[in-house]
Parts: C-alpha cells; structure tokens; sequence
C-alpha cells in the first residue's frame, strides 16, 4: 500500500500509460472476465475484413480474364462476400454486446470499490481532503473509463490484429509497395507517442482542474444561504469562474493535441495511397496483376481505418488512463483504521471508557490531542468542556473509531477498541454528531439507520420513551414527514431529536453526543435535554458540552485546553476550585444572563 504521505508525490508523478493500464486491469477483474472470448469474437471480426480484398482479387483476376466475364466466378465472388459481410456485422454484434456487459460490470464495480474505499478512511484522511475531490473520485473519474472500456481497450487489440494482418497479405501480394507503406508510415510512430505523451499530462491536469471544479461548486451549492445573508455572491462567483475557466484552460491544451491527430492520419493515408498507385504503375503487370493491385489499394485503405481509429482512441485512452490513474491512487490511500479479524465481542450493557495516554494529529499541522488519560465508569455521564479547537469533538471521534490515536489507547469495557469487532462497536458505541445529518427520505426510515430491523412499533415506543410524542404528532406527516436533502426539509433542533430518536432505538450501551444542543432554540433545548436525560438512563453517556448546562447535570466534567485535560471533578467541585472551568462557567453564566430579555 501506498502511504498517504507518499500520495502527495504521486499527484505530481506522470508514470507512463502501460504502467497505469497493467495497474488499472490488475484492479478491475470484471474487466479481464471473459476478455479472452471477447478478444476472440473481435480478432475474427477482424480477419474477416481481410478475406474481402482477396475475394475482390480474385474476383478481378479470374471473373475478367482475357477480356471476358466469368458470371459464375462473379457470382460466387459475390455470394462470398456477401457471407464475409454477414459474418462480420454477427461477429461485431456480439462483440460489441459482450463488451457493453463488460464495460457496465466494470463501471459498476469501480464505483462501489473506490466508494467503498472512501468510507472506509479514517477521520484523518477525510479531513485533509475537499469533500469534492473525493467525489470527482467516484462520479467524473470513473466516468472516464466509460469511453476506454465500451470500445477503446478492445479497439486497440483488433486494430492491431488488423494492421499485421492487413500487413502480411500486403507482403504476399508485393512486398516492394509494403515497403513503400511502412516507409510511409514510419515516421508516423515517433510523432504519436509523442503526442500520446504530452497529452496523458495534459488529461491529468484536466482530471485536477475536474476535481477542484466540483469541489467549488459543491461549497458555493452546500453555502448558497450563507453566502446570500453576507453578500458573497460576487466572490463566490469569481472564484467559480476562475475554477470554470481552470478547466477550460486545461481542456483546451488537451485537445489541442487530439486536433493534430484527424489531419496528421489524413495526410500520411493520402501519402500512401498515392505512392501506392505509383508504385503499382512502375511494376506493371508483370508483376502485379489488375485484381492484385486493386486488392493492395483496397488493403492500403483498410490499413488507414484502423491506423485513424486507433489515433482516435489514443485521446479517449488519454482520458481514461489520467481518471484510471486518479482513482488508483485514491485506492492507493492507506486505509489505517483496520478492523480486527474476528475481532472482540463486548457485552450488552453500558460500558467502562478508559483513555490511556492518547495522543492524536492530522495529516498536517500539529498535535490536536497530547497524553489524554481518564476513566469513566459504567452508567456515568461525563461532560466534555473546553474552548473551541480544545480537541473535544476530535476525542469523540476517537471515541467512535472514527479515527485511531496517534498514540496511547481507548479502551472500551477493558477492551481496545482497536480490537473490538466492527458489528459489536457499531452496536454498543454510537455517536450523535453535532450537524444531525439526515439522509433525502422520511424521518421513519432515517430512524431505521439507527437499527434496519426495527419495527414501526418500535419506534413508536422509543419516541414514547424520549418524551417527544407530542414533537411527532405536531409534524405535517408525523414520522412520515420527509427530512430532505441533507434534513435541510426540517429546522436543525429537530434533526437532533430524530437523531436522538435513533440513538433510542439503536439501543446503544455508549452514547456519545457531540454538541447535541449546541444549535437548536431555547423550547427545543428543553425538549432534548429531557430526551437526553431519558434517553442516558442506562447507558455511559460522554457528551460534548457547548452549553454548561449540559455540564451542571453531568456526574463527571472533563475540561480540556490546547488538546490536554487540565482538570476532571463534578460540576460543584469545579466551580468551588476556581480554575479553567470555573472561569469559563462564569463566563457562559454572564453571557447568557446578558442576551436574557429580562435583563
């Protein structure tokens, strides 16, 4: 695997085209599935076209020998071309079926592979990278590959095929014109792969400046409210526009050189179409008959068909290697958060948390955690306090296996949590995260997410049990109300009780809330702090605190500073002490009292 700090290297290295394609084929199995039939069908096809020139040769040469017409030689020249004809559109059709198979399975597969891929990196990785690039890795750059594994990849083998063949029957009808055409069409081979290099660079710039496109627009489309309440219209536009004109540019020099390729293969064609003629002329017909010279042109012209397809294909295969290339090292990204094999199963019931000396950063910049130990009992509800960038909502993330430390352990009912199973830490562990993300369908079936087997009863009674019935019944729909895109169909607060609501269902052994009320109105946070305090009874409970009133009815409150805890006691203890909690208490008591309207 390559490292993600080497990743870096490789968005700047352009490794040649074979080295991408052995990569990409080595990759994608359901492209290698029954290639080699598939290549059998097209090389048949293929031969096939050659037999046409032989048959109008010998249609010519014995049909009109002596200035006479030979009707049964003609009409069995044409009931044999006929059947070529027919052979080849059968065989092409299937062909071109199998690879229409092929190509979709293949597609079908990279996507769900680097989908998969993605979801799987850690908090680190997903943090270090623009949420558009990523999905430029999944939607544009798997599309490329669309064009290269319909036709292209399959267009380079029977071309080839067909250019040694068209070759070989050249030779054996006179070797002195095949000559000529390969002296023709020599110098052709350098300013191709000239040309095939400069534009795998100028396709990977465009595969860059695709992804920073999407990624700028998927930020102005995710902040077009914000950007409207401040007036940012103009800029967000010109930063779109610069992006947009990024692309252009970008396209622009890579079609520049696909531009060369159409009149590059024209010219050398009627070069050698006409050297052909002439050559044909000076050897006379003591050496090339009337059918065989006619032959030989119809064959130069065969040999122009694949000669231009494959220019043609060489600026698709440009597109599909520089998107190949972009998915492969996206896949290439170390996966670090490794799931254990079988893995530990932790007991039903509310857990012991332990923190051992952990220590986390992100791919750049420094620490954000330093040697965090604390212990917390099974059923205790801690609240996490700090100023912003203290590293609460980093620890929840470690808490979740979101992330893996740097250094030290969690430990999760005496177990590292780097140790316990995927399924048994999915059951027992579950985050609240602080935007209460929705997905685009009703909030029953967003519940679901916490538990897919879960029954409508079910859901019922943990909306009973969070006391948030009346929520329910006052929605448009009830639970059938759709959330959305992203929940945004519904207000924030209400986002945080659905997901609350999940959590209930999930019936969970760990809770972990990331500034669940840091959002929602004063009635909504009445409303959830009394879902919360139902919703803890049983369970350990770690919640980070925005509001101190979340602390005041914690039984243990943590305090961190610049990633470290700097102190740990009940809410009492803390305020008595007169420290780093104590002030910033003060501080949230004095600001609330100040926007209080009964002031």
């Amino acid at each position: 695997m390559t490292s993600a700090r080497s990743l870096e290297l490789l968005d700047t290295e352009q490794p040649p085209a074979m080295r991408i394609l052995r990569r990409g084929l080595r990759s994608s199995p359901e492209l290698r599935a029954g290639l080699g039939i598939t290549v059998l069908f097209g090389i048949l096809s293929a031969m096939a076209r050659l037999v046409l020139p032989i048959v109008i040769q010998q249609a010519l040469d014995r049909g009109l020998s002596d200035g006479e017409v030979d009707v049964d030689v003609i009409s069995q020249a044409a009931v044999m071309a006929a059947l070529i004809i027919l052979t080849i559109y059968v065989l092409t059709t299937a062909t071109y079926r199998r690879v229409i198979r092929t190509a979709e399975d293949t597609l079908y597969a990279t996507r769900v592979r680097v989908f998969s891929h993605i979801q799987e990196l850690s908090l680190a990785e997903h943090t270090a990278r623009k949420k558009g690039i990523l999905t430029a890795r999944v939607t544009s750059d798997v599309e490329t590959l669309a064009a290269f594994t319909q036709w292209g990849a399959l267009s380079w083998i029977l071309n080839t095929t067909l250019i040694v063949g068209v070759l070989v029957v050249m030779a054996i009808y006179s070797w002195q014109l095949t000559l000529v055409t390969i002296a023709i069409y020599l110098p052709l081979l350098p300013i191709l792969r000239r040309i095939q290099r400069r534009q795998l660079v100028a396709y990977n710039e465009v595969r860059s400046a695709t992804g920073e496109m999407i990624s700028r627009t998927s930020e102005a489309v995710a902040g077009a409210a914000t950007i409207r309440a401040y007036g940012y219209e103009h800029r967000v536009g010109d930063r779109l526009e610069d992006g947009n004109w990024s692309l252009v540019d970008a396209q622009i020099r890579a079609h520049k050189f696909f531009s060369l390729l159409g009149p590059t293969m024209d010219f050398f064609g009627g070069l050698t179409t006409g050297a052909v003629i002439v050559g044909a002329v000076l050897l006379g017909p003591d050496t090339l008959t009337l059918g065989q010279a006619t032959a030989f042109i119809f064959l130069v012209t065969l040999l122009i068909q694949p000669i231009t397809q494959l220019g043609e294909v060489l600026d698709q295969t440009q597109t599909a290697l520089a998107g190949w290339w972009k998915i492969l090292q996206m896949l290439d990204v170390e996966i670090d958060v490794v799931e254990p094999d079988p893995g530990i199963e932790l007991a039903p019931g509310a857990p012991s948390v332990e923190l051992r000396n952990v220590d986390f950063a992100y791919r750049t910049g420094g620490p954000v955690l330093q040697e965090v130990s604390l212990q917390i009992d099974p059923g205790q509800s801690v609240a996490i306090v700090g100023e912003t960038g203290s590293g609460k909502t980093t620890l929840a993330k470690l808490l979740a296996r979101l992330a893996d430390p740097t250094g030290g352990e969690v430990l999760i009912g005496g177990h590292d949590l780097r140790t316990i199973a995927r399924e048994s830490r999915n059951r027992i562990v579950r985050m609240v995260p602080q935007d209460g993300f929705l997905f685009d369908t009703t909030l029953r079936d967003n519940i679901r997410f916490g538990r897919p087997d879960v029954t409508a009863d079910a859901i019922e009674d943990a909306t009973r049990a969070l006391g948030l019935e009346d929520w329910v019944s006052s929605l448009p729909d009830g639970l059938d109300t759709l959330a959305g895109e992203r929940g945004e169909g519904i207000s924030v607060g209400e986002r945080q009780l659905v997901a609350l609501i999940r959590a209930q269902v999930a019936d969970t052994g760990l809770l972990i809330l990331d500034e669940a009320t840091s959002a929602v109105d004063p009635e909504t946070e009445v409303r959830m702090a009394s879902a919360l305090e139902r919703l803890s009874e049983g369970r350990t409970t770690i919640s980070i605190a925005h509001r101190l009133s979340t602390a005041e009815r914690a039984d243990l409150v943590v305090v961190m500073d610049a990633g470290r805890i700097v102190e740990v006691g009940t809410h009492d203890t803390l305020v008595a002490a007169g420290g780093t909690y104590a002030a910033l208490h003060a501080d949230w008591i004095g600001n609330t009292l100040g926007s209080s309207p009964n002031k």
